[in-house]
């Protein structure tokens, strides 16, 4: 979009980058020309600022019409303010999932900005399409059983508890600090292929109390037996990964970490 004066030579350079469609305007009105037609110079599509809304359908090149549901959010939108009466305010109630992010991927792993330091485990779940992602959680796109059982071993928390910010004394979870300056192991198939045994197992053991939040099976507390069980399993197997003895602290643990850390941004 092109604001302001414009002349027939701007439009020929612009013509020339081979977009179809410019939008000028000065504010007070919009002009759309199409590239493709000859004469596009002298020949346009007009609109008053002020008929703008009768007239928007005209802007209906910007959007992909094979996204139906943004068209007919758009639409909705467009009705909203009209709304008065409880049928049609309950058309929209209807219609919830139309007024939302429409980027959602199909599976990720979420992992909460904040969690309480009184937890061993920041509890890390998988969610699908049908859940949208807030801001108060990172998001990790098509994460495979491997990269849960990394991110939740005592080897990433270890890490977590070191180098993340905090809210107030709680851990604050940071794609930039925490994630992306974690070091991971080099693994062989027969490693990989443990840690996705023990990660399914912390997943398996979970989905036996379904009436239970990740907060009450991840309190220190209240944990289950059998979640506890299959953490130390995938603890023992990650270690194992990046080849840590089993009796290290967790302090050792950061001290091997930051070595790694060092020699990766070293390179």
């Amino acid at each position: 979009i092109y604001r302001g004066r414009y002349s027939l030579d701007d439009l020929r350079i612009i013509n020339d980058t081979k977009a179809r469609y410019i939008i000028v305007s000065n504010f007070e009105t919009f002009r759309i020309h199409d590239l493709d037609k000859e004469g596009y110079e002298s020949t346009y599509q007009e609109i008053r600022l002020a008929d703008l809304e009768k007239d928007c359908h005209l802007f209906n090149f910007i959007i992909d019409k094979n996204k139906q549901m943004m068209q007919k959010e758009v639409e909705l939108s467009g009705n909203a303010a009209a709304l008065n009466g409880a049928e049609d305010r309950q058309k929209l109630a209807d219609t919830p999932a139309l007024f939302r992010e429409q980027i959602n991927p199909k599976s990720y792993m979420i992992v909460p900005r904040v969690s309480s330091e009184r937890r061993k485990y920041i509890p890390i779940g998988y969610l699908d399409e049908k859940t949208i992602p807030t801001d108060s959680a990172t998001i990790i796109c098509d994460a495979t059983l491997y990269h849960f059982g990394i991110l939740t071993s005592s080897v990433h928390m270890a890490w977590m508890r070191t180098v993340c910010g905090r809210l107030k004394s709680d851990y604050r979870y940071s794609k930039d600090i925490v994630y992306n300056n974690f070091p991971w192991p080099t693994t062989t198939d027969e490693q990989k292929a443990k840690i996705e045994q023990t990660a399914q197992m912390i997943l398996d053991a979970r989905a036996l109390y379904p009436d239970c939040s990740l907060a009450d099976l991840y309190d220190e507390t209240t944990m289950p037996p059998k979640l506890r069980k299959a953490h130390k399993a995938n603890d023992k197997a990650v270690m194992q990964a990046y080849g840590f003895k089993a009796d290290m602290t967790e302090s050792e643990i950061v001290a091997e970490l930051m070595k790694m850390y060092q020699k990766l941004t070293a390179e």
